[in-house]
């Protein structure tokens, strides 16, 4: 009996290792290496850059022609009506407004960067000389481009008008008073 514990071992043994061998014949064996020389891609030729554009001719933006060193709306106004009184020198009243005017206006003007004016509006309208409301208006329309605000960028400025019946005025920035 004992003989056949270690047969059991020889045939256990010869049968495992043929198993092997069968299982190895089947399989294919591992791939050779073999070393290939890649070489880079040869890039396509690149198109040739576009010529360059020509520069377009932009106008530079013009410079202010009177300029205004005010650092105040308060400052800024008088700079303004003294602009304003240029424009209208032959409509100004000279000396001392009478008593009783033909309207009082008091109006707000907004002045970009350049002197050109974005917005006006009226903080009291003389609503009974509709006339002179529209005279204002385009009299202040007309005097622009105003001094630009240059240590402001932009400005909204307020003067009152006093408005003559003979059609001339004078600013309450630059008035010589009332008799």
């Amino acid at each position: 009996m004992k003989h056949l514990p270690d047969r059991r071992k020889l045939l256990l043994a010869t049968g495992a290792s043929g198993i092997a061998v069968l299982m190895a014949g089947c399989s294919t064996p591992p791939p050779a290496r073999v070393a290939v020389a890649v070489e880079p891609p040869v890039p396509e030729a690149a198109p040739p850059p576009p010529p360059p554009a020509e520069p377009i001719a932009v106008a530079p933006e013009p410079l202010p022609t009177k300029v205004s060193a005010a650092l105040t709306p308060r400052d800024y106004r008088r700079d303004a009506a003294g602009h304003l009184y240029v424009h209208n020198n032959h409509r100004i009243f000279k000396g001392k407004m009478p008593p009783l005017l033909h309207a009082v206006g008091v109006l707000q003007v907004e002045v970009d960067g350049m002197g050109e004016i974005v917005s006006t509006s009226w903080m009291r309208a003389p609503t009974h000389a509709p006339d002179v409301i529209r005279e204002i208006i385009r009299t202040v329309r007309a005097a622009a481009p105003f001094p630009a605000p240059v240590r402001m960028g932009r400005v909204t400025y307020t003067d009152t008008w006093l408005w003559h019946k003979s059609g001339k005025f004078q600013l309450d920035t630059l008035t010589e008073g009332q008799t």
